[in-house]
C-alpha cells in the first residue's frame, strides 16, 4: 500500500511540473513570435486596448 501511495504522489508531481512546463514553453514561444512579427512590420511594440478605459498601451512582457 505505501508504494502505491508513493507513485500517486510521484504521478501527481510529475504531471504538475509537465504542465507547468507546458505553460512555460507556451508563453515563450508567444513572446518570441511577437517579436519575429515586430521585427518583420518594423513596430516597436505591440498596441493593446484597455478595455475599462479604450485607451491604447503597450503590451508588456
Amino acid at each position: 500500500m505505501p508504494q502505491l501511495i508513493l507513485l500517486l504522489i510521484v504521478a501527481v508531481v510529475a504531471y504538475w511540473g509537465y504542465r507547468s512546463f507546458v505553460r512555460e514553453a507556451q508563453r515563450v514561444t508567444a513572446r518570441a513570435e511577437r517579436r519575429r512579427r515586430e521585427t518583420a512590420t518594423g513596430s516597436t511594440g505591440t498596441l493593446v486596448k484597455d478595455p475599462r478605459t479604450g485607451e491604447y498601451y503597450l503590451e508588456k512582457d
